[in-house]
């Protein structure tokens, strides 16, 4: 079967999964309450006792809930495919004449889209408490682009739990454990200079730091005067980032693929 057509099966499947969203819109509606409620809780709950030198926290925070969102919002790859194989939908699927990889294109597409919706409902809400986009319209775009792209190719880390796990339920315990460190022990809520010893080098070479940090700085929310990192990966955060990305969809991809294979043939 050819690519176009393997791709054209993918559109198919990311569609169906999108009409999905509109006819059970409490899927879409959690979602999206989660970073609106982080947004809120850190901006007027915890805001005022984090302290960003020459900076507003808020400006500093939004970049951190909108990586750690669509980094969560990757994890619903996983559960996606582990309830289809549950369901028996992707037994319906074999049946077809489709590609088996369109399966995988068109979840992690249509989570891509999904996260897009997402961020912008986060975006109107970072309006509200005091955040604002400082550069021009291309920047701001490029700071949306690096975050989906590291999102659709965090999805396929994603896509390989759900294949794994036996269940929905487990993906999520799964992908908290894995996703709740990485988002945390990193510059998302608290300047990177708070932190000490292993901690701050881990949170220095985290990939999720480099992506906020590429994002805050397309976002113009980098304190003027602010001194440059230590570290490599955040002096240049958008190539880390996209280094990153390149590598695990370099990997996952046809390690996934070729899971998908035997999960649906067992």
């Amino acid at each position: 079967m050819s690519v176009l057509n393997a791709l054209s099966d993918g559109f198919v499947v990311a569609k169906r999964n999108l009409i999905k969203i509109k006819r059970v819109p409490d899927l879409l509606v959690f979602t999206t309450l989660q970073p609106i409620m982080f947004v809120l809780l850190f901006a007027y709950v915890f805001g005022g006792a984090i302290e960003v030198k020459g900076s507003n926290y808020r400006e500093f925070l939004v970049a951190g809930i909108f990586a750690q969102t669509v980094i969560f919002g990757a994890a619903i790859t996983g559960t996606g495919l582990a309830d289809d194989i549950q369901k028996g939908i992707i037994d319906r699927f074999r049946s077809l004449p489709m590609s088996p990889s369109a399966v995988l294109f068109g979840r992690t597409l249509s989570d891509v889209v999904n996260n897009l919706i997402v961020m912008v409902v986060m975006s109107l809400t970072g309006l509200l408490v005091g955040w604002r986009i400082r550069t021009s319209v291309m920047e701001a775009l490029g700071g949306y682009l690096i975050l989906l792209t590291f999102a659709y190719a965090f999805s396929w880390v994603m896509a390989m739990v759900g294949l794994l796990a036996p269940s929905p339920e487990v993906v999520n315990n799964a992908s908290f454990v894995v996703i709740f460190p990485l988002t945390f022990v990193a510059n998302t809520f608290v300047p990177i200079s708070t932190l000490h010893g292993p901690w701050r080098t881990f949170a220095e070479w985290n990939p999720v730091s480099a992506v906020t940090e590429a994002a805050r700085q397309l976002f113009g929310n980098i304190a003027p005067g602010t001194p440059p990192f230590d570290s490599w990966a955040l002096r240049h955060p958008a190539t880390y980032t996209l280094v990153w990305a390149l590598a695990i969809l370099i990997i996952f991809v046809p390690l996934t693929t070729r899971q998908f294979r035997r999960s649906v043939s067992r």
